[in-house]
């Protein structure tokens, strides 16, 4: 098929080199010329792994695209909308402007008959105001929303849990646009995904809810991992035993320092405000006590920090390991890493930033921080290191080396990743997040 995508951003442009990859005809579409030069030459703009290799087989066989121009829309048959829905300056809602600006440009040019296909994650009844904008388009529309995780986005969408088609059952031309979304997705039909139809309403609220119960387990864990530190229990045997249990499972149940991102927070923000908008008060509750239980734990480490530093970070020098948000990408948007940095140099602290993707990122956004691309340059004479992004590097870093280079052999583990035993025993103090690991070993006094 000839497929539009409109806005080639994360999704989009990982939505437009999977579909180039079942064999589709796809022009992606972006107002950002430096961003679409990037993805003309197979380039990714930003790190995701397998993207480039897909991007540069979209290129080799000529079925992907990428440009600026609008009017290359018009020959297409199903148009993807992927613009961002960021969260509004002004509320907890989703800004929709660059949606409506991009629904508009498409609707003065795709060719009656089409099918627009909303992909963005938008609050529930936003389908409306996008017909509104469609109006005199003569266009179809639908909604199938994604699902997609930074750092295993391009599995996400070659092997996906789930196809989502919000149509409107009492439009006359439902059947045909639910033909031309299987004919998109034949592949992955065909390999056994599942496929669920269901009205716009829902195809909107999939995401947030589904968002929102990922975010109520991190925060529920996060929640116990205070507890146990309160009773001098071990949340990470803790969260064992509760995984096993074929209920709950143990995905998402990992006791740290939060989740961030472009999507988690601002999906639960604007869940919980549609929620206030609809008067479902306990949805609302709900969301803000999940949203400040992940915000408090960005405070706890930073007073973790001070207690092993004796009362006070002012004038220590402090390593942290990990700038993104979470491993395998470099995005740092909401990034708790950056948060807690922050607020230790705010308090003082002499802090040093590494990361194996996010430095030009994040040095870029907070000049008043300092990075250093090597682990060792940032580790050197450190008197505290925190470990607060999960990168594989950080895992596997050896103990015994790390204590050469560091001043004092102290390390907050706020992902609960390191092995406690191999580092106890280089001599390391370790501290976790409802670990029950004591502070007074490490003080400085």
């Amino acid at each position: 098929m000839k497929i539009s995508v409109i806005g080639c951003g994360y999704l989009g442009a990982v939505h437009a080199a999977t579909l180039a990859s079942m064999g589709h005809e796809v022009v992606g579409v972006d107002t950002d010329a430096e961003k679409v030069g990037h993805l003309a030459r197979g380039f990714a703009p930003f790190f995701e792994p397998g993207l480039e290799e897909l991007l540069a087989d979209g290129r080799a066989n000529g079925r992907l695209t990428f440009t600026t121009d609008m009017d290359l829309v018009a020959a297409c048959e199903v148009h993807f909308l992927c613009v961002g829905t960021p969260q509004s300056k002004t509320s907890e809602l989703a800004d929709l402007t660059y949606l409506e600006a991009a629904t508009r440009s498409l609707a003065a040019r795709a060719k009656a008959g089409s099918v627009v296909v909303g992909k963005s994650t938008v609050p529930v009844g936003t389908v409306h105001r996008v017909r509104a904008w469609l109006a005199e388009a003569g266009v179809e529309l639908a909604w199938n929303p994604e699902f997609l995780r930074q750092g295993t986005a391009v599995k996400d969408s070659l092997v996906p849990d789930r196809l989502v088609y919000g149509v409107d059952d009492a439009d006359p031309a439902a059947p045909a646009v639910l033909r031309d979304l299987d004919e998109v997705y034949a592949p992955l039909l065909h390999a056994g995904v599942p496929r669920i139809v269901c009205s716009f309403a829902t195809a909107e609220l999939i995401k947030s809810a589904a968002n929102a119960y990922l975010a109520t387990k991190l925060s529920y864990i996060n929640a116990m991992a205070e507890l146990c530190d309160a009773a001098g229990a071990d949340v990470t045997q803790l969260a064992a035993a509760m995984g096993l249990d074929p209920r709950i499972g143990h995905r998402y149940l990992a006791a740290g320092l939060g989740f961030g991102g472009g999507c988690l927070p601002k999906d639960i923000r604007s869940f919980r405000a549609q929620a206030r908008e609809l008067d479902v008060n306990s949805v609302d509750e709900w969301m803000g006590l999940v949203d400040s239980i992940n915000v408090g734990q960005r405070a706890r480490v930073a007073e973790i920090a001070a207690e092993l530093c004796g009362g006070s970070v002012g004038g220590r020098r402090i390593a942290i390991l990990g700038a993104a948000f979470k491993p395998d990408t470099d995005d740092i948007r909401d990034s708790p890493a950056l948060d807690v940095a922050l607020r230790l140099v705010e308090s003082g602290a002499h802090v040093v930033v590494t990361d194996p993707k996010a430095i030009n990122n994040a040095g870029m956004r907070y000049p008043q921080l300092q990075f250093e691309e090597e682990l060792t340059a940032a580790c050197e004479g450190a008197e505290l290191v925190l470990l607060l992004t999960e990168w594989a590097e950080y895992r596997a870093l050896s103990p015994d080396a790390l204590a050469e280079i560091v001043a004092r052999p102290v390390v907050v583990d706020a992902r609960n990743v390191l092995d406690r035993d191999a580092w106890h025993e280089a001599g390391w103090t370790v501290r976790g997040l409802g670990t029950g690991a004591p502070l007074a070993e490490a003080s400085v006094r």
